[in-house]
């Protein structure tokens, strides 16, 4: 392995104003020790509450996500990662951006929805969340791409954006980001 430039990618995260970075397989244990992370910097920074508890609950929505989409498709530990970033804004808010290998035909339909969900105002968005609700639930069905996903669509303070790049026949890299 080649040596890595810590420094280089220490001026990079603060440049980018990362506060938060993982790379690797994502465990419950993981989410919640790094969910914890997050909230202690989100109070030292003196983060409204209302604003840390909207970064918080994006960065448990979009890692929890991933998780049950590897343990539902099966994918071996190296194949079950996420990648994690959560930066400041000049303008006070958080950026929370999440990715994953995904099958490439779930990536296109979820890239589809988030489009379609960057669309709507944030009236059509409480319409969508509420509609969303009250659909039944089956217990064998995962709903992917369902209340949670609006709910962060709901949170942000700008249009959610995906993206989707194809790394091996069948597989693609899904990344999700949410300006909050």
């Amino acid at each position: 392995m080649d040596s890595i430039d810590l420094f280089a990618m220490r001026e990079s995260f603060n440049r980018d104003r990362i506060m938060l970075c993982f790379n690797g397989p994502i465990s419950r244990s993981l989410i919640e020790e790094i969910g914890n992370a997050l909230r202690n910097y989100l109070e030292a920074e003196h983060v409204q509450p209302s604003s840390a508890m909207d970064v918080f609950g994006t960065y448990i929505e979009m890692t929890q996500n991933i998780r049950h989409y590897a343990s539902a498709h099966g994918y071996a530990e190296h194949e079950a990662t996420a990648t994690v970033v959560v930066a400041n804004k000049d303008s006070g808010r958080h950026v929370v951006s999440a990715g994953n290998v995904v099958e490439t035909a779930d990536g296109h339909a979820l890239v589809d929805r988030i489009e379609a969900l960057a669309r709507l105002d944030k009236a059509q968005l409480k319409a969508s969340y509420k509609e969303q609700l009250r659909k039944p639930r089956e217990a064998d069905i995962s709903s992917g791409a369902g209340l949670g996903l609006i709910d962060i669509a709901r949170k942000a303070s700008e249009p959610l954006s995906a993206s989707l790049r194809e790394i091996s026949p069948g597989r693609s890299f899904f990344s999700l980001r949410a300006v909050i």
